[in-house]
């Protein structure tokens, strides 16, 4: 009965209760200590909805704030929208994906399936009053391969929803971002994956784009489950903002698709492991993680990489999946949950916990925040999934600073 009662306040919020929400989780506080599920899709939920409310009533460069660093402001007005939609779009699609039901649960996915397909029809219209920017500058590359991202993770309820119309509005704007020279780095992987978006809805392909960011990769991997960001190694998150879940991703594609590179899956399913063990281990018995290397005002969004495993069900064995949800948890409740990460009209705010402006970097803008929802990947699962159903554990470091016994850490080989 409490599930159900509380899941009906969340719908009531669906509908446009926005600043009623925080107190929706505060009365609920007992309970959603209970249920891991409804509390993520509560978070989510939230920072998804101003975005997407707006987007979809053409009114997202009206209504968004643009934070970024001085000087840098005018720049970012360009791009930071499409940031929001893409990025926002990446972390909500496996659970758009399992389709509205006549759940309390599914009637939000309905609605929110709703506001994700005007949205991305009012992005990609020319004649719309948020038609974006998918060529000018560089950054347009980078969220036009977020957008992709969610498109492969949910094909049936974002690209099967879309009229004929904006789905070819949808491939000219991608194919567009083709002007775009990428980076010699994690940013080659942009580039293939709005290519492998491209094979899968349109057979509009340039294989060399694909093939060249998978080789330098292979190159560029170090060891032990980490790749260089380009040639050199970066102490940051970016194996999972980026280099993990889309190479995982592209390669996934191409062999539905083409049955090709049917050779490289183990050796990046396996690396892939390994990572997921490193940023499990990375996480505090408080469920805190160390503020490291660019890009930390992504938030939880640095633990894409863990949550995409668990999502995918290809967690190693040294992880069970409700272990993950709990440090998952409390990685979200401690990096979202603090005051000031959402402004008072519930738009997401430059910071790593709370509001720091300190934090955003030249190309750090509102929309580049939105990259948080990715760690809520496991939502794709059902609420069945032993992800779900399962006894909370303890995480590692939770149980190692309490004394109880835990295994030791080896590297791959």
């Amino acid at each position: 009965m409490e599930r159900r009662h509380f899941l009906r306040g969340l719908t009531f919020f669906g509908a446009g209760g926005l600043l009623e929400y925080p107190r929706t989780i505060a009365k609920a506080k007992n309970f959603v200590l209970e249920h891991d599920r409804d509390y993520w899709i509560a978070m989510l939920t939230r920072i998804a909805k101003p975005v997407l409310q707006s987007l979809s009533e053409n009114k997202l460069k009206e209504r968004m704030p643009v934070e970024a660093v001085a000087g840098a402001l005018t720049g970012r007005k360009k791009v930071t929208y499409l940031e929001a939609l893409g990025r926002t779009l990446a972390g909500l699609a496996p659970w758009l994906e399992l389709g509205a039901d006549s759940t309390a649960e599914g009637k939000v996915r309905k609605e929110f399936i709703e506001l994700s397909v005007a949205s991305i029809r009012n992005a990609v219209t020319p004649s719309s009053a948020n038609f974006m920017n998918f060529t000018e500058d560089a950054q347009p590359l980078v969220d036009a391969a977020f957008l992709a991202h969610a498109l492969l993770r949910a094909p049936k309820q974002l690209w099967g929803n879309l009229d004929a119309t904006t789905q070819n509005h949808l491939i000219t704007a991608l194919l567009s971002t083709r002007t775009i020279k990428p980076f010699y780095s994690n940013w080659l992987l942009f580039s293939a994956m709005v290519e492998a978006a491209l094979l899968k809805f349109s057979k509009k392909y340039d294989a060399m784009r694909v093939d060249y960011a998978i080789k330098q990769h292979e190159a560029w991997y170090k060891g032990d489950g980490v790749y260089g960001d380009g040639p050199a190694f970066h102490f940051d998150y970016y194996n999972s903002y980026v280099i993990h879940p889309m190479l995982l991703d592209v390669v996934a594609t191409i062999v539905q698709e083409l049955g090709e590179l049917t050779d490289i899956v183990t050796a990046l399913e396996t690396r892939s492991k390994r990572y997921a063990e490193i940023q499990e281990r990375l996480i505090s018995p408080e469920g805190t993680f160390p503020p490291i290397g660019r890009s930390i005002a992504y938030r939880c969004g640095a633990f894409q990489l863990l949550a995409q495993m668990a999502l995918s069900k290809k967690l190693p064995p040294s992880l069970p999946p409700a272990q993950v949800r709990s440090a998952l948890t409390a990685v979200i409740k401690k990096s979202m949950e603090a005051p000031g990460t959402f402004d008072s009209n519930g738009w997401l705010t430059i910071g790593f916990c709370g509001h720091q402006p300190g934090v955003g970097e030249s190309y750090i803008s509102t929309g580049s925040l939105y990259l948080c929802t990715e760690a809520f990947l496991p939502l794709g699962l059902p609420a069945s999934d032993g992800y779900w159903s399962d006894a909370a554990e303890d995480w590692t470091s939770k149980k190692a600073y309490a004394g109880k016994e835990f295994p030791i850490d080896k590297a791959l080989y």
